[in-house]
């Protein structure tokens, strides 16, 4: 199973780290983000990525290289403007082949173990959810006896984490172009083609400087 990073975006709410800097070559703890990603999808066996990138994307592949010294092989998907995820995902779909593949935002920090990712989906994606952070009270998505629905008012929720399973089916109907992966996550979830599981472990999204900061206590506590 091959494994995509998705690291294209500008990281505006990080400014001025992410003037001079693309948001996954950030570093929390001496290492850049990405890092950890690719560290983590290596010990769990995938060895084939690929990264797409937009801002400063040059720096990541200056940077990463054809990840050889992390024990993997590194495509990338450059993209001149943002394609935002969907848009950003369906470009690289010639990189990733026919077969269902995990997909991983280059902007977070977890300790999930992506191991148990490796076996097969039953439908078009698998999503792995966290309990609702601060930042995002609401949440996204319910789950029910391992299967996503789209959240009802009222209802328990959790967090998608930006880890996922994805099927190239799911994209069938998209063109090229900037678009989001949400819809498609919900028209797939309307038709009970969406699983789940909960994220027990560490997980933060770094969309600011406090959750890097939030990011650099909890690598500090593990060491």
């Amino acid at each position: 199973m091959k494994a995509m990073i998705l690291a294209a975006g500008k990281g505006e709410r990080m400014r001025p780290l992410t003037l001079t800097t693309p948001k996954p070559l950030v570093r929390a703890g001496g290492v850049p983000l990405i890092e950890y990603h690719l560290r983590a999808l290596a010990a769990a066996g995938f060895t084939e990525i690929v990264i797409n990138h937009a801002w400063l994307g040059q720096q990541i592949e200056d940077y990463l290289g054809d990840g050889s010294r992390y024990g993997v092989s590194i495509q990338y998907s450059p993209e001149g403007e943002p394609l935002e995820t969907g848009g950003g995902i369906f470009r690289a779909l010639p990189l990733l082949g026919d077969e269902a593949f995990v997909v991983v935002n280059g902007d977070i920090w977890t300790d999930y173990d992506f191991s148990v990712l490796h076996q097969p989906i039953v439908g078009l994606a698998h999503l792995v959810l966290v309990n609702n952070p601060v930042h995002h009270p609401a949440g996204d998505f319910q789950l029910i006896d391992g299967e996503v629905r789209d959240g009802q008012p009222g209802a328990a929720t959790l967090t998608y984490s930006g880890i996922a399973v994805l099927h190239p089916q799911l994209f069938e109907s998209c063109c090229a172009g900037a678009f989001k992966l949400a819809p498609l996550l919900r028209a797939a979830m309307a038709n009970g083609q969406v699983s789940g599981e909960r994220l027990n472990g560490l997980w933060v999204d770094v969309g600011t400087h406090e959750r890097l900061a939030e990011v650099e206590t909890l690598i500090e506590a593990r060491r």
